[in-house]
């Protein structure tokens, strides 16, 4: 019976954990809605997720637009298809590689800082500090970092939708021998509003998942140090796995036939 038990362990512990998260993640949502909030915090957290992020997702999707034009020229030459390129690169940027290559290296720089600066403060006792000072910790610390991360990745997204087509349209134009205003018109004639709808839509979703796994893992760390960088991988971990799992869900719910 050792193996059944087991599983049967191992499933309990699943169930608690989503149970735990489940919790935290209502509440935080509804500190978010209900007054006080803390304007000051909040714009606080959209400089640090949104604005101090704009190199590193900048740089990820103009290489990846490069990469995808070349890629798509050494496949499509041999069907003699390459006037597709243009087609491809702003469709895979927009629906796909833009908002998940962002939400991947934004979870990986905010998500860890996230989980850190929050675990510290639960390790030092600040957390409950605040407790004792009649400030709620969700409305401080949580709610500004999840309506931050809900409103800028959307933002970054964007941006990174922009600079990877721009990639592409360089190499093609100067690598490839593409007609500028001919790339340019079959972008703008393929591009359809869904496209760019459906990625910003992950982008918010994205930015949700990876602000509420570095407060939660960060808001349950104990054992000092070390617990607070178990804390900053597991959310970081965390947030990658589910930011994956929810363009699955939400690719699915847009465009199913």
């Amino acid at each position: 019976m050792e193996p059944i038990s087991l599983v049967g362990r191992f499933f309990l512990s699943v169930l608690a954990i989503t149970g735990r998260l489940a919790v935290f993640a209502g509440n935080a949502v509804a500190h978010c809605v209900l007054p006080p909030l803390y304007p000051r915090l909040i714009l606080r957290q959209m400089i640090e997720i949104g604005y101090y992020s704009l190199p590193v997702v900048g740089l990820t999707a103009i290489f990846t637009g490069m990469v995808l034009a070349l890629q798509s020229y050494t496949g499509f030459s041999r069907f003699s298809a390459e006037s597709a390129i243009p087609n491809i690169v702003v469709v895979s940027m927009t629906r796909e590689l833009g908002p998940v290559l962002a939400g991947l290296m934004v979870a990986g720089r905010v998500g860890a800082a996230i989980a850190a600066e929050i675990g510290t403060m639960r390790v030092t006792e600040q957390i409950d500090a605040l407790t004792t000072l009649s400030t709620n910790p969700f409305k401080y610390l949580v709610a500004p970092r999840l309506i931050a991360g809900t409103v800028t990745l959307p933002i970054l997204v964007l941006v990174a939708d922009i600079i990877g087509v721009l990639g592409g349209y360089l190499v093609s134009i100067h690598k490839l021998g593409f007609n500028p205003a001919r790339y340019l018109t079959n972008t703008f004639d393929f591009l359809e509003p869904m496209d760019v709808v459906s990625g910003l839509v992950k982008a918010g979703v994205f930015g949700f998942l990876i602000a509420v796994m570095g407060c939660y893992h960060g808001y349950r760390s104990r054992g000092g140090a070390q617990g607070v960088g178990a804390a900053t991988t597991n959310a970081v971990v965390s947030a990658s796995i589910l930011i994956l799992t929810a363009n699955y869900l939400v690719t699915e719910a847009f465009f199913a036939r």
